[in-house]
């Protein structure tokens, strides 16, 4: 493991801004992993664990601590009469490892195809998209348990999942380092086709004969992502972003009921745990004044979709933060609900 000083961590970003880190290093490896906490335990250093760099905004004064970039690489597979068990390392990129699952029939996942960042990012946010969510294939999480200082083996239920969320990152953040995580994918899996989105895809592209394959399912996930700057595109500047920058609210109904009060067309919703209901934060956004291409300096909301807040080209973190609050303030004077932000801060001295 080799530890450097003052990186720059914008370009590890797919925001591209940022500050740098006061020491660097990358684990390929669980020993690295153990070595760079005993060097930022021996300094006293606070410690950020950096995986993809998709879904997170640095202050422009960077990090003064260590960064330790997650870089273990390697799949296992098991196979378990009609799921196939696979073993991944956290440093493996996400969506290659979809499609190495799509590529030999695995279904489970295709709908969380073109989401940039690592495996070890994906029970931290319960990454989810198309009527999928990595909670419905995670079996288990390999971590260190840096309170108690020993490898732990987490079962999906210990990792209390819910929409978007954790304990990784709610009750128990900043507590595991997440290493390796285990997922069970049906052999020869029917593909999942019920978002409105992917059916119209499939429709306008015509399928072979018979049912769309899992093949087809992740192409056309992908086509869609990218029509709305959801995928990365080395040069577009619309995916300099942290994909979609706010949570769909979940209210209850009466809210809803609220909100749609008034309104001629109908509210987005959709069902939520515990009778409550999800909305679009993307509608509430652009009803809110807000519309795509809206630019506050060189920070702007994407011009492919409303959810997303770019760089569209020498933005500093604070203008990111400025047009976020900007919308936010707008959303809550319209509708009274707050929106809450889905990538993590790091190195900011207030919270947003």
């Amino acid at each position: 493991m080799q530890l450097q000083e003052h990186i720059p961590l914008a370009p590890m970003t797919t925001f591209r801004v940022g500050g740098p880190a006061r020491y660097f290093a990358a684990a390929e490896s669980e020993d690295d992993v153990f070595l760079a906490l005993a060097f930022a335990s021996s300094r006293r250093l606070p410690l950020f664990i950096l995986g993809g760099g998709s879904n997170l905004l640095v202050s422009d004064v960077g990090f003064d601590g260590l960064v330790l970039k997650i870089d273990n690489k390697g799949v296992e597979l098991e196979d378990s009469g009609s799921q196939m068990i696979l073993r991944a390392a956290a440093g493996e990129v996400w969506d290659d490892f979809v499609g190495s699952c799509v590529s030999v029939n695995l279904g489970g996942i295709e709908c969380l195809s073109g989401i940039p960042g690592l495996v070890g990012g994906t029970p931290v946010q319960n990454v989810g998209a198309y009527g999928q969510e990595t909670s419905e294939v995670l079996v288990s999480v390999r971590a260190w348990d840096r309170n108690s200082e020993v490898i732990v083996e987490l079962s999906n239920a210990e990792c209390g999942f819910t929409y978007r969320s954790s304990i990784f990152n709610t009750i128990e953040r900043d507590r595991y380092i997440v290493l390796q995580v285990t997922y069970s994918l049906k052999k020869a899996g029917a593909p999942n086709i019920k978002y409105p989105d992917v059916q119209r895809n499939l429709e306008a592209h015509g399928t072979k004969s018979g049912p769309p394959t899992l093949a087809e399912v992740r192409n056309a996930v992908r086509e869609i992502r990218a029509s709305k700057a959801m995928l990365i595109v080395e040069g577009d500047p619309d995916s300099r972003s942290a994909g979609s920058f706010f949570k769909n609210p979940i209210i209850s109904e009466s809210q809803y009921a609220s909100l749609q009060n008034g309104i001629d067309e109908r509210v987005p919703r959709f069902p939520a745990s515990n009778g409550n209901v999800k909305t679009s934060a993307a509608w509430l956004i652009e009803h809110s004044g807000f519309s795509k291409g809206y630019a506050l300096g060189p920070a702007a909301v994407s011009r492919k979709h409303t959810l997303a807040l770019t760089n569209t080209g020498g933005a500093r973190a604070s203008d990111i933060v400025a047009l976020a609050r900007e919308i936010r303030r707008g959303v809550f004077d319209r509708f009274g609900i707050q929106l809450i932000p889905e990538p993590v801060f790091v190195g900011f001295s207030e919270q947003f």
